[in-house]
């Protein structure tokens, strides 16, 4: 799965308002103006004419965006657009008394105009938009559907926005999408959810565990570091806080060994948010998940994470590990329990006989990469030192 389908039908990257502002003035005192214009005489439709001109007027609204030749010109169409007064029409046009014709119109037009813009963003949900997107994600299928999703992904790219997104119920109904939507639905969801999980205002999002398959098939399909795998074992860590979402992620087929490739393969994000998850299943059973996760081969991605990892994943790595301990673990993990915990897995894969040069081997690339990690940062820090005596002088 290409990296360019994670921020699904819109780029997300935000404009500061000053430039928004500045894009108005520009679009008034430029060759531009007769566009200008025609914003204008689009707007006065959707606000004043009959439905057969409203929604050819939100049409129009969705191609003056994308005909605009380059970013500046774009983000200035949507500035004027919002500043003639255009959205309040097409956000009342979502509204399920008006045909699905004018309904998926004023749609369009409102993800061309959220599109990379901030204000609009925040501007579109204060004007009532997130009620009747949810009641299109939970009354149509289909195309219409998952462009209330994408909608919803655009709309809680904003931070003031996702309270109310996330009070509307539209995380459940995310997860129907995630269920059952096309590839790009399915993706759409995934972002929109993290989104609403990353809100740092009012209670944490609970991720519905009927969203554990499909994040475990889309996280099996995708690259381990890529952003979109970062925003799948985010949502998988959430979801393995409770036990009925540690039992889905044990149901499903391939499950934990997805979450012990991530370790492996991931970035350094993806690999904190899977031993996340694989460590919250072992701390709430040890007797229940020890094996499962060491059947899946789930050592040598861990010790490679102590050495490598980040703060946060070293430690989960660590904690883990004493965990998969043939005896319980009573203290924090030394260096001849670390030898201890090779050794075991070297009997177990290459037989007693070679056990001690297996662990042999295995711990000295553990130490490899701890000095080459160690190596680098000094490099790291002394550039920068560096750098600033030179700034200095």
């Amino acid at each position: 799965m290409e990296e360019e389908e994670e921020e699904a039908m819109l780029n997300k990257e935000e404009e500061e308002d000053e430039e928004e502002d500045y894009n108005i003035v520009k679009f008034q005192n430029s060759p531009l103006r007769n566009r200008a214009i025609m914003v204008d005489e689009v707007a006065w439709r959707l606000k004043n004419g009959d439905l057969m001109m409203r929604i050819e007027a939100a049409k129009e609204v969705r191609k003056m965006v994308r005909k605009s030749s380059n970013y500046n010109s774009k983000s200035a169409v949507r500035c004027r657009f919002a500043a003639s007064g255009a959205i309040e029409p097409l956000v009342s046009m979502l509204n399920n008394r008006f045909p699905l014709s004018a309904r998926e119109a004023a749609l369009l037009a409102l993800l061309n105009l959220a599109a990379r813009n901030l204000r609009n963003k925040t501007r579109i949900v204060s004007l009532g938009a997130v009620p009747p997107l949810v009641e299109i994600l939970k009354c149509q299928t289909g195309n219409f559907r998952e462009l209330a999703g994408a909608a919803i992904l655009a709309l809680s790219s904003a931070a003031s926005n996702k309270p109310a997104i996330a009070a509307s119920g539209a995380a459940s109904l995310l997860v129907q999408v995630l269920c059952s939507g096309s590839v790009q639905g399915k993706v759409d969801a995934v972002t929109a959810l993290y989104n609403l999980s990353i809100s740092e205002e009012g209670p944490k999002l609970i991720v519905d565990v009927k969203a554990v398959p499909p994040l475990i098939h889309l996280l099996k399909e995708c690259k381990k570091y890529s952003k979109f795998a970062e925003k799948t074992t985010f949502l998988l860590e959430i979801i393995s806080s409770s036990e009925e979402g540690r039992m889905a992620i044990t149901n499903v087929d391939g499950g934990i060994l997805t979450l012990v490739e991530t370790v492996e393969d991931g970035s350094s994000i993806s690999m904190e948010h899977a031993v996340g998850a694989l460590l919250s299943l072992c701390e709430s059973c040890r007797d229940k998940y020890r094996e499962l996760i060491l059947n899946e081969g789930a050592i040598p991605g861990l010790l490679r994470l102590t050495a490598e990892g980040t703060s946060v994943a070293q430690e989960r790595a660590r904690t883990l590990l004493d965990l998969l301990r043939y005896s319980p673990p009573e203290s924090r993990l030394t260096s001849s329990e670390l030898e201890r915990i090779v050794y075991d897995f070297a009997a177990h894969v290459d037989g007693t006989d070679k056990a001690v040069e297996t662990a042999k081997r295995l711990l000295q690339g553990i130490v490899q990469k701890s000095m080459e990690l160690s190596f680098s940062r000094v490099k790291i820090r002394a550039s920068s030192c560096t750098s600033s005596k030179i700034q200095s002088t």
